[in-house]
């Protein structure tokens, strides 16, 4: 399966708009944003736990990524509240689900195979003081790619060039990017060599950003 996989092409998904699609688990559906491969694929998925769901008990061989949206998220290790980030690398493994449901925001098969570095991270707790209407955190960095979440008060200007493409998710509030209303829930990828220029709208924005990794797109090897 392949979608919204031209990396070279700006897209954008509002995903509160789209319908949900089940998954193989019971309880569990998702919204696709962007896929290559069946089951086992390099995703970007809105994933949905109704009460009391829970997925299988499985081994992250490519790494995961997510952010909770709302609700409370957990597995064997612990219950990770909205707005907290998690990076599972390869070779880490869970049984994940949610007693009260719970909506995330998860990347599975995009790591380098070689790391480990596993971390969860309380996403406001990491804010820096604002400047000019923005406060940010790093959330991760390496050779391949940067990760952050922004917070933007009403009409600042957020503006970033990376030379491996930007992804951006609306976590809360509205921005105007190319003339394009961006809200809660929608996603936006900008292809490599692309900048991104986005205006905040009358509620400010909560933003996650990724940045630099479009150039390791590819299939699972499996």
């Amino acid at each position: 399966m392949e979608l919204n996989a031209d990396f070279t092409q700006r897209v954008v998904v509002h995903s509160d708009q789209m319908p949900w699609q089940a998954s193989p688990m019971p309880g569990v559906d998702r919204r696709m944003l962007d896929r290559i491969g069946g089951e086992v694929a390099r995703a970007t998925t809105i994933v949905r736990y109704a009460p009391e769901s829970q997925f299988s008990a499985h081994t992250h061989t490519g790494g995961e990524e997510f952010i909770v949206l709302d609700g409370v998220f957990q597995d064997e290790h612990g219950d990770y509240p909205a707005g907290t980030y998690v990076r599972n690398p390869p070779t880490t493994s869970h049984t994940p689900g949610s007693v009260s449901g719970c909506t995330i925001f998860v990347k599975l098969w995009q790591f380098d195979m070689a790391d480990r570095n596993q971390f969860r991270k309380d996403m406001a707790g990491e804010l820096t003081t604002a400047t000019n209407g923005i406060a940010q955190a790093i959330l991760h960095q390496d050779e391949r790619e940067t990760v952050s979440y922004v917070v933007l008060d009403t009409g600042a200007h957020l503006a970033l060039e990376a030379e491996g493409g930007i992804e951006v998710l609306m976590i809360d509030g509205t921005m105007s990017e190319s003339g394009e209303k961006l809200e809660k829930g929608s996603w936006l990828r900008l292809p490599e060599g692309a900048a991104l220029s986005a205006i905040a709208g009358s509620q400010g924005a909560k933003v996650w950003i990724k940045s630099g990794h479009l150039p390791h797109a590819k299939a699972p090897k499996l």
